[in-house]
């Protein structure tokens, strides 16, 4: 405490030094003051600074936070839009169906394909975080169906594919222009006056019009057939057989592949025949059928 501190000052060359002298605790005391204010002062200034860069920060990340939530308002109203075209497709497929006779999806099964446990944001999320969770669920619920409608839409093409590949080869023309002299049933035989069964149509026209096919399938034969003279017979599959009889020459050979409207022969008076004409039948699973039900021209 009797310590002193002595400070010589020196203004120049030629003035006159002088000499102060202070209690060593008040230098040491005075020391300690000048450090605790240059401390504080910059603790201060590195706290406002901080202070600043994070009023800064927490600024950018709430408009970043606005940004987001009106993207995700955004994105809403356009996954609105796609449900709303998810849900015509859908009615689309069930017209599909009902058109061609397909079998229905049961709604219920439907709605199996959508379900599950979903995943909820907590109680203080802020809206934005809110909206993103909706928003995900609703995408993963839109992913979900689509994938389940493809599935079925790809069921209903192979339907189709089946279907019009069963229409090409089923009888549905005239195997030849010209007029129905004879129909199916039981008619009176010209050769014999007798009512007889008559297991197909005649169409007459002159000689040598064209015969056609009257849907894509195999020439099983082609050859004289009795009575049918000369004939071609067309395997068209789904059990479905078709004759062209009285025929004056053949367009087509025994293996054959022919499309509907390909012309297989020309009309003549061959075999038990009264005139030109062609005598035309329609055979499934080995049963005559009515050629007029599978004339849609």
């Amino acid at each position: 405490m009797k310590r002193r501190l002595t400070f010589l000052f020196v203004p120049d060359s030629s003035g006159m030094a002088r000499q102060v002298s202070i209690p060593a605790w008040l230098g040491w005391a005075g020391l300690a003051l000048v450090l605790v204010l240059a401390f504080t002062t910059v603790f201060l200034a590195a706290e406002f600074f901080s202070d600043q860069v994070s009023r800064d920060e927490l600024a950018r990340l709430r408009q970043e936070n606005e940004e987001l939530a009106r993207r995700y308002e955004q994105l809403r109203w356009d996954l609105a839009e796609v449900n709303s075209r998810y849900q015509e497709l859908v009615q689309k497929e069930i017209a599909i169906r009902t058109m061609f006779d397909l079998p229905e999806i049961d709604l219920q099964e439907r709605q199996l394909g959508v379900g599950g446990p979903t995943t909820s944001p907590p109680p203080e999320a802020s809206p934005a975080r809110k909206v993103a969770y909706a928003t995900a669920a609703e995408v993963e619920r839109l992913l979900t169906v689509s994938r389940y409608e493809l599935e079925k839409f790809t069921e209903v093409e192979q339907e189709l594919t089946a279907l019009q590949d069963r229409l090409r080869h089923t009888p549905s023309i005239r195997p030849a222009k010209g007029w129905v002299s004879r129909g199916f049933g039981k008619k009176y035989d010209p050769f014999t006056g007798y009512r007889q069964m008559h297991r197909g149509v005649d169409i007459a026209n002159r000689a040598g019009t064209p015969v056609v096919a009257t849907a894509d399938g195999v020439v099983r034969s082609a050859r004289r057939r009795g009575e049918l003279g000369k004939a071609v017979v067309l395997d068209h599959g789904y059990g479905f057989v078709t004759r062209y009889g009285h025929l004056s020459k053949y367009n087509v050979k025994a293996g054959q592949r022919v499309k509907r409207g390909d012309i297989i022969g020309y009309m003549g008076s061959t075999g038990r025949s009264t005139g030109p004409h062609v005598h035309y039948e329609v055979w499934r699973n080995n049963r005559a059928l009515n050629p007029f039900k599978y004339i849609l021209n």
